[in-house]
């Protein structure tokens, strides 16, 4: 352990120590120490590493399960599921939508974000649409419908970020696995015309044209809804 890292994980002082062990805790897991899909340390470690009680550790771990950071598993632990508490919340307001539900709200969101992008967008963030362009093109040769989605939500994500707007940003990487759950069985068969629109949104972003990167999302998302 680094000499940085040792200063950041001091025990906690004894006032309010729930909520300031599940402060500390919720920053292993923003920060990635503990990354998402990973089991956390027991209670004993979380114990003897924050120089807690059990009780505390316990209830403050549950409080991050509540607040949709972290899950328990009978059996196996307590495993990172987000990064983001609005992640939870938005999973459980938005559930039960249709199919085409889900298709109009990334739609409205995709296209203010591919409209933002081309007006903030920077060199660096034009090459590094056409590098994701690329990789979600090649993936479409894989029957994975995993591999699919990830590679087709990096692209989408990646404008987001080049809208340079970080509470934009926020909001977009909270509703990943909300629309990752629901485009993972997309594999539209007009495959060339979805390829042609999205390197064509792509290029629109690199012009500056805010009004053409609109409407090639639309027309991407049109294939979709049919």
């Amino acid at each position: 352990m680094t000499h940085e890292e040792s200063d950041t994980r001091q025990p906690v002082r004894r006032v309010g120590l729930i909520d300031q062990a599940a402060e500390r805790f919720r920053e292993e897991v923003t920060s990635g120490r503990w990354p998402v899909g990973e089991r956390i340390p027991s209670e004993a470690a979380l114990v003897a590493q924050f120089g807690i009680g059990r009780n505390t550790v316990r209830e403050a771990v549950q409080s991050l399960v509540h607040a949709g950071l972290l899950r328990r598993e009978q059996g196996r632990g307590t495993f990172v599921i987000s990064t983001s508490e609005l992640t939870g919340t938005l999973e459980r307001q938005l559930g039960g939508g249709t199919r085409r539900h889900y298709l109009e709200l990334r739609l409205a969101l995709d296209s203010a974000a591919a409209s933002l992008a081309a007006m903030n967008r920077s060199d660096a963030d034009v090459e590094l649409l056409r590098e994701l362009c690329d990789r979600r093109e090649a993936s479409w040769s894989s029957d994975d419908p995993d591999l699919r989605a990830s590679a087709d939500l990096a692209l989408h994500r990646a404008i987001v970020a080049a809208t340079h707007n970080p509470l934009y940003v926020k909001l977009y990487a909270s509703m990943l696995d909300i629309f990752a759950a629901h485009m993972r069985d997309e594999k539209n068969e007009d495959e060339a015309a979805a390829h042609r629109h999205h390197r064509e949104l792509v290029e629109a972003i690199a012009d500056g044209d805010a009004d053409r990167a609109a409407m090639k999302v639309g027309a991407i998302f049109k294939l979709f809804m049919r």
